[in-house]
C-alpha cells in the first residue's frame, strides 16, 4: 500500500532549496540547463547556428581548423592564426609509440567502445588529474590535446599498425579520411568530409554534450568528460542511424521496389532509419547541405537514394495525415535528417559503415571539448530534482 496516499502530508512533489514547488520534464525536454555561446538549434526556423554564424555557409566554405578556432574563440582566424592553430593541432595529434601500442590491444571491440576505451586510457596514461583546483589553462588544453588525437585513434583501432606518415595533408579532415582508407584521398573527397565533419562538430544542448557538461561540472578529469559523451553514443537513439540506412538502401536494392518495401516496414512496425528529429520541425538543413554533396558526388547510390527518400516522405506524411484524423491532432509532418545523406556521402569516399559512428565522433569530440571548457570557466554542478514515486514510510 502506498502510505501517501493516505497521508496527504506526505507529498512526492520536489521542492527546490527555496522551497518552491519543481515541475517534472520527462527527459528534461524544455528545461534550459546552461548557457552558451558555442551553437544554436533553431528547430521551427530550421537552422543551426555556431557561434554566430550560419552552420551550412561554414560548412560550405570553410575547413574543420577555421570552425574549431571559431568555437574556440569566438571568431574566425585571420590567416597567421589559422596556420599556427592547424600546426598545434597536428602536432597534438601525433601519437607516441607506448599510446600506440597500448590503443592496439584494444582492437578487436566495437569500433565505437574501442574508441571510449582508448581515450580513456590515453588520459589515465597521461596522468590527468580532477580540473577543478587547477589552473583552467591546464584543463583546456589537455582537452585540446584529446581532440586533436582522434584521427590517430581511429587509425590504429581500424588497421592494426601505427598511423601512416601523411606528408603535406591539408589538416584534420583529411588525416582522418586517409588514415581511414589507407590512402591519401581526393581534394573531392576531403571537401565531402570537412562539410560532414563541419556540420555534426556541435548541436546545442545533446544527450552526449549533456553528459560531457555533468562529467565536467563535478569537477572530473577533462578525459573522463569526455568520454562520459562518448559512451551516449552507444545508445541507437543518438548519432548511430547512418549505417541502418545503408542497410535500408541495400534491402530496396532498386528504386522501383522502394514503395513496396517502405509499407512492408511501415506495416510491420519498422521505423525508417533517416527520418524524423527530435527538434527540427522543417527540413535538417545539415541533410539539406549533405545532399548537395552527394549530388555533387553523383555516386551509384544517388538515385536509388533519392528514391527511396521521397518515397519515405510521400508514404510517412500519408500515414500522419491517417494519424491526425483519427486523433483529432494536427499533422506532423516527419522530414529527412542528417543521418540519411550522411550515410550517402560517407561510403562514397570509402569510410565503411561500420565507422560511421566513429567518424561522427570525430567530428562532435571538438563540441564535448568546447563545452567542456566553457563548463570549466563557468562551473555549477548539475542537481536536479527527482519525483518520487515510491511508498513512504508510516510516521
Amino acid at each position: 500500500m502506498n502510505n501517501n496516499t493516505n497521508n496527504p502530508s506526505n507529498s512526492n512533489t520536489p521542492s527546490t532549496a527555496s522551497g518552491t514547488v519543481a515541475s517534472f520534464s520527462p527527459g528534461l525536454e524544455g528545461v534550459v540547463a546552461c548557457k552558451t555561446r558555442l551553437s544554436h538549434v533553431d528547430g521551427a526556423g530550421g537552422k543551426l547556428v555556431l557561434a554566430g554564424h550560419n552552420a551550412i555557409t561554414l560548412a560550405e566554405n570553410n575547413t574543420i581548423e577555421e570552425v574549431w578556432f571559431l568555437l574556440h574563440e569566438g571568431r574566425l582566424p585571420n590567416a597567421a592564426e589559422l596556420h599556427a592553430f592547424r600546426n598545434r593541432i597536428e602536432s597534438l595529434g601525433q601519437m607516441p609509440a607506448d599510446e600506440i601500442n597500448l590503443v592496439k590491444k584494444l582492437r578487436g571491440a566495437e569500433p565505437l567502445s574501442a574508441f571510449r576505451t582508448a581515450l580513456s586510457a590515453i588520459a589515465n596514461k597521461r596522468g590527468y588529474k580532477p580540473w577543478l583546483g587547477r589552473p583552467a589553462k591546464e584543463a583546456i588544453d589537455e582537452i585540446m590535446a584529446l581532440c586533436a588525437l582522434a584521427p590517430a585513434i581511429v587509425e590504429v583501432l581500424h588497421t592494426g599498425r601505427r598511423p601512416r606518415l601523411k606528408k603535406d595533408n591539408a589538416g584534420y579532415a583529411e588525416r582522418y579520411l586517409w588514415g581511414v582508407t589507407g590512402k591519401k584521398p581526393t581534394k573531392d573527397d576531403v571537401r565531402a568530409v570537412e562539410t560532414y565533419l563541419i556540420l555534426t562538430m556541435d548541436h546545442g544542448l545533446n544527450a552526449s554534450t549533456f553528459a560531457s557538461r555533468v562529467a565536467a561540472s563535478t569537477g572530473a578529469d577533462v578525459g573522463a568528460a569526455i568520454t562520459s559523451g562518448i559512451g551516449t553514443l552507444s545508445g541507437p537513439l543518438h548519432g548511430g542511424a547512418p549505417g541502418p540506412v545503408l542497410d535500408m538502401l541495400d534491402s530496396i536494392a532498386s528504386p522501383d521496389q522502394a514503395d513496396a518495401w517502405v509499407r512492408a516496414q511501415l506495416a510491420g512496425g519498422t521505423r525508417l532509419m533517416g527520418f524524423g528529429h527530435r527538434i527540427y520541425r522543417t527540413d535538417d538543413p545539415r541533410s539539406m547541405c549533405l545532399k548537395r554533396v552527394a549530388e555533387r558526388q553523383n555516386g551509384p547510390r544517388i538515385e536509388l537514394a533519392k528514391v527511396t527518400e521521397q518515397t519515405c516522405l510521400n508514404v510517412l506524411a500519408e500515414k500522419q495525415s491517417q494519424r491526425a484524423a483519427a486523433e483529432g491532432k494536427a499533422v506532423r509532418a516527419l522530414r529527412v535528417n542528417v543521418e540519411f545523406w550522411t550515410a550517402v556521402v560517407l561510403e562514397h569516399v570509402g569510410i565503411p559503415r561500420q565507422l560511421f559512428s566513429s567518424t561522427f565522433c570525430a567530428s562532435r569530440i571538438i563540441g564535448w571539448g568546447e563545452h567542456i571548457a566553457e563548463q570549466i570557466q563557468d562551473n555549477k554542478l548539475f542537481r536536479p530534482l527527482s519525483t518520487y514515486t515510491g511508498d513512504m514510510p508510516a510516521e
